[in-house]
């Protein structure tokens, strides 16, 4: 082995040479899990309204997606308010708030680290909005039932 290359620890014969494309695999399948319990514990700490914020008092808030960095130690969080009513302001009391939500999760997670949140309004719910709009508009319908009509038309052909 030369000085300069790397070295997989447990060996490095025929059983592992895929032991880094199964670490990074199970790496991501990691993140997706840590992420989901950090939403539904995000989630339970707000419907509970332990923060004691006022913009945060009434607010019923969705945490629709956590996104961990591959190493967990930085998470962000998409939260929109019911109605979409006052989302910065809500942001920037969770974004406030951060430090207490962190010492709740370190205290409910089985984590190493409490990873450093930080939150995002969720805008997929806009661009849901927007899609749909877009879908039932008359020249676009006409050009999807046009579509639909080429494709039948080449089924029956076949």
């Amino acid at each position: 082995m030369n000085a300069g290359s790397s070295r997989i620890v447990g060996g490095g014969g025929p059983a592992s040479r895929g032991a880094g494309r199964t670490a990074s695999r199970g790496a991501g399948q990691r993140q997706r899990r840590v992420a989901e319990e950090l939403r539904h514990i995000l989630t339970e700490l707000l419907c509970r309204g332990e923060c004691r914020d006022p913009a945060l008092r009434d607010a019923n808030i969705t945490v629709s997606e956590v996104r961990i960095s591959p190493d967990l130690r930085n998470a962000t969080a998409y939260v929109m308010p019911l109605g979409g009513a006052n989302g910065a302001e809500i942001v920037a009391a969770l974004q406030r708030g951060a430090g207490f939500f962190r010492g709740r999760l370190a205290r409910a997670a089985a984590l190493r680290y409490a990873p450093q949140l930080s939150f995002a309004l969720d805008e997929t719910f806009d661009q849901a909005d927007r899609i749909a709009a877009l879908l039932v508009r008359p020249d676009v319908e006409r050009d999807l039932s046009a579509a639909q009509a080429e494709g039948e038309a080449g089924d029956d052909a076949g």
